[in-house]
């Protein structure tokens, strides 16, 4: 805002088009008002708050999933059945895990699980990337356009 009150012109962050701000938002207007800026505006900073707060969020995922399981045991008075999962591979029957080892700390045991899964993935994604640069520094070294006859290191 200038000295004089008056608010400048400024482009929206989204469409980069020129507007003049509403003089009530002044200087925290970001978009021009245009509905489409505004709902993408709003989708990129709802993303980025819930980037910002993911560990908020997987706590709570894991309190409700605990609650809910312990409040299932507690109704649930016939003892879990032995039967398998049919699915495309074979997997534990989660009933009983859950009644040697109990409903709270299998859930716990998937939850750590899916944490590890998720930062192995990562870890083989880098990798992956960084190999197949070191393979194409490789290729561009050993041969030559000019001679076809792939030199050996």
């Amino acid at each position: 805002m200038a000295s004089n009150g008056y608010i400048k012109k400024r482009p929206c962050r989204i469409c980069s088009k020129w507007f003049m701000p509403n003089p009530r938002l002044g200087v925290r207007q970001k978009t021009c008002g245009a509905e489409e800026c505004k709902a993408e505006w709003h989708t990129r900073k709802c993303a980025q708050w819930n980037q910002q707060n993911r560990p908020y969020f997987q706590a709570i995922h894991l309190s409700k999933k605990l609650q809910a399981c312990q409040s299932q045991e507690t109704t649930s008075e016939n003892p879990p059945s032995r039967s398998k999962k049919v699915g495309k591979s074979p997997q534990l029957p989660q009933k009983v895990i859950q009644e040697v080892i109990g409903v709270q700390q299998s859930v716990i045991i998937e939850y750590i699980s899916q944490v590890l899964l998720k930062r192995v993935q990562e870890v083989i994604r880098k990798q992956t990337a960084e190999i197949s640069v070191e393979a194409d520094q490789l290729l561009r070294s050993d041969c030559s356009r000019s001679d076809r006859v792939i030199r050996s290191p």
